[in-house]
């Protein structure tokens, strides 16, 4: 190893929304036994494992400030070009005087402009190792919002090409990408696949009561008057406060209700490289095909179904509550598609949740959902590697390296329309909770193997003698 003991781990970017990142820093300081300097944005917090680590140091950068819409566009080609000169001015300051000189800078890539080239010029200043962690190309993702043919895509590929290739060592997320990085980028780079640290497992009963409890002002509220989840759960009806859409406790026990809605979660960065439409069809169609399947005609009004729903009648397709986790520029435009349909047995609730309180609703729900598609198609969304951690199934977008993640019939399902998610929610949600066989399946699958492989094994075996090796090289 080197000298200094310490290592520095660079995101430009939120430390709280970059939960890989996290995962590296926390196995350095208990794995590896460095004082471990974070390098990042501020924003969200992450969770509490590392902001308790008394060798974990989290250094938040100045942000490049907002721009009103007010702010003449004329100017705003200008302002493309001071971002990043203010950006890379920062963090060569963090990374030169603020922080201790490491024996390695690890840093995300992407985004890879100004990241790659300052941490490069810090690494040589300090003689440090430079060590890249590929999650994806970001050269892929401004091309989403500028078009693969634009001038600023070629350079920024330029740059993301040669600085990735002067790292002393590379880590990416697939054999795909490890792949493309080695025949067409001349990148000899180390498969580290995601895998959940040990806070994300299935929550027991009484965390999950506990859980709903918390977060029951967000489940109570409706994007409109009412809806099959709020319906009964205000007014009168729900003088009880043991009691949420999901779990009731009486005295001093705790019992999932048998006519619950089945708990459907999807964690989104509200971009345009996910679908949300998908989503929102998709629930359309399932709530037009239950009704249709039960004999029910467009005369029979929601309140006489949610009130027999409230009565505890119970029918062969449950009703679905959609939890949508995240922030994103989208938001806004999607909750408001929310509020205009018309759904008599499918509810949604957008919300953000704390780092601790989010594996509790990924171990507490009954399907996950992910919309990502990936703009290069050579990354894997974290969000289903977490789900898998809790032992949920998932329905995801099929891309060209996502069966490196998802096993089909195994622990989760793959879609490319919207017509194909609801024809799935039908077959695995069908006799919810109990005589759902599909669903029990995937999840008896899945608990299985779900204490295999967990992150500090996976950093242990793949990212441990690389850091290593790339250090001693360095240092000698």
């Amino acid at each position: 190893m080197g000298k200094r003991n310490r290592a520095a781990v660079v995101v430009l970017g939120d430390i709280g929304r970059s939960p890989r990142m996290q995962y590296h820093a926390l196995s350095l300081a208990r794995q590896a036994f460095l004082d471990v300097d974070i390098v990042a944005y501020g924003g969200s917090d992450p969770h509490i494992s590392v902001l308790e680590h008394p060798s974990i140091h989290i250094h938040k950068m100045p942000q490049w400030p907002t721009i009103p819409r007010a702010f003449p566009k004329i100017l705003r080609p200008l302002l493309l070009i001071l971002k990043p000169i203010f950006q890379f001015l920062v963090l060569l300051w963090y990374l030169c005087v603020k922080i201790p000189a490491p024996d390695a800078f690890i840093v995300q890539n992407p985004p890879s402009v100004p990241t790659l080239v300052v941490v490069k010029w810090a690494s040589w200043l300090r003689h440090s190792a430079f060590i890249v962690d590929w999650h994806n190309f970001g050269y892929t993702l401004l091309a989403l919002s500028m078009g693969r043919s634009s001038l600023f895509v070629a350079i920024y590929r330029w740059i993301e090409k040669r600085y990735g290739k002067m790292a002393h060592g590379s880590l990416c997320v697939t054999r795909a990408m490890q792949h493309e990085l080695s025949q067409n980028w001349g990148i000899k780079a180390t498969v580290l696949y995601d895998q959940p640290p040990e806070f994300f497992r299935p929550a027991s009963l009484e965390e999950k009561h506990n859980l709903f409890c918390r977060i029951g002002k967000s489940l109570n509220e409706p994007y409109g008057l009412r809806d099959c989840v709020s319906n009964g759960l205000t007014g009168p009806y729900n003088n009880d406060p043991n009691t949420t859409p999901f779990t009731t406790q009486v005295d001093g026990d705790i019992f999932l209700k048998q006519n619950r809605p089945a708990l459907l979660v999807s964690s989104t960065s509200w971009t345009p490289d996910e679908d949300f439409g998908i989503l929102l069809e998709a629930a359309l169609m399932y709530d037009r095909r239950v009704a249709a399947s039960l004999g029910e005609d467009d005369s029979i009004g929601d309140e006489v179904v949610w009130n027999e729903i409230r009565d505890g009648k119970q029918f062969s397709y449950p009703r679905l509550l959609f939890i949508i986790t995240g922030k994103g520029p989208e938001k806004e435009k999607y909750e408001e598609k929310i509020r205009k349909l018309s759904l008599k047995r499918v509810a949604f609730r957008t919300m953000w949740l704390s780092a601790e309180d989010y594996p509790l609703l990924l171990g507490s729900a009954d399907l996950g959902v992910c919309l990502h598609t990936s703009s290069s198609g050579l990354d894997l969304p974290m969000k289903v590697v977490d789900m898998f951690g809790c032992g949920l199934p998932v329905c995801a977008v099929s891309y060209s390296c996502i069966k490196e993640l998802v096993d089909v019939e195994k622990n989760g399902l793959l879609f490319s329309s919207s017509a194909e998610l609801a024809d799935e929610l039908m077959d695995v949600v069908r006799g919810f909770p109990e005589r759902c066989d599909t669903l029990k399946s995937m999840r008896s699958s899945l608990m299985e193997r779900v204490s295999s492989v967990r992150w500090a094994t996976a950093w242990e075996e793949n990212a441990k003698p690389l850091i290593y090796e790339v250090i001693s090289q360095n240092s000698s």
